[in-house]
């Protein structure tokens, strides 16, 4: 006889929101997460909360220690460049098939996001900035008519995001940002690919592995002091 499961819609509902609070930062890096906690806070029973600590784990948003319970993921300098390495090579080619495929679309997106970001960098609106540059990046894959890239670059693109939106949003990471997404729309308005994959892999991996604050090495003591929510 098959064990009985909580009706998938719920979990997957659980998954979602707990996976856009990480990514927005409501839980810190290495934070222990308590089903019971967790399932308060939905409203929910923890068998939700359970299968979503499973899902979540898969896309190594959180993982869990036996005997200790389950925590925000962490990363460290090396695991981030080798990140960065392999984003700046799925977004190359991805530059390259919607440059080829939807050039005019990519143009379009792209101008509309320059436009928002330079809005909320104005605004002092990091939140919306952090969001509009994601969307810049994520409308590459968009227009790639290859969903197999999308599904290449899904088991990191979330942690990116969450790194994004704690560590990345400086004024002077802001700054620099700024600068080359703008450039970047510029090199594939006039049509130069070349120039826009060669400042597109700056903008990831040459900039990205010593500007952006992470540390040296993954924190694991940070699991085990007072970010915890509760014991399980």
């Amino acid at each position: 006889m098959s064990s009985a499961r909580f009706p998938a819609s719920l979990a997957t509902l659980v998954t979602n929101r707990l996976r856009q609070e990480i990514v927005e930062g409501a839980f810190e890096l290495g934070q222990a997460l308590s089903e019971a906690k967790i399932a308060k806070r939905y409203e929910v029973s923890r068998t939700p909360v359970r299968e979503a600590f499973a899902r979540l784990e898969l896309e190594e948003l959180v993982h869990t220690e036996p005997q200790s319970g389950t925590y925000v993921f962490t990363i460290d300098r090396h695991q981030f460049e080798q990140i960065s390495e392999a984003r700046s090579i799925l977004e190359g080619a991805a530059l390259r098939l919607s440059f080829d495929r939807n050039h005019g679309h990519l143009v379009e997106h792209w101008r509309a996001l320059v436009i928002t970001m330079e809005s909320a960098a104005e605004m002092g609106d990091t939140r919306a900035y952090s969001a509009a540059d994601g969307q810049f990046h994520d409308v590459l894959f968009e227009l790639t008519d290859n969903p197999y890239l999308e599904t290449a670059r899904r088991p990191f693109a979330a942690r990116l995001a969450a790194i994004r939106n704690r560590l990345g949003l400086s004024p002077e990471h802001v700054a620099k940002s700024r600068t080359e997404h703008r450039d970047l729309l510029a090199h594939v308005e006039a049509g130069n690919l070349d120039a826009a994959i060669t400042l597109l892999r700056y903008h990831i991996v040459e900039k990205g592995a010593t500007f952006w604050s992470v540390p040296a090495a993954k924190p694991d003591q940070v699991r085990r002091r007072a970010l915890q929510i509760s014991s399980r």
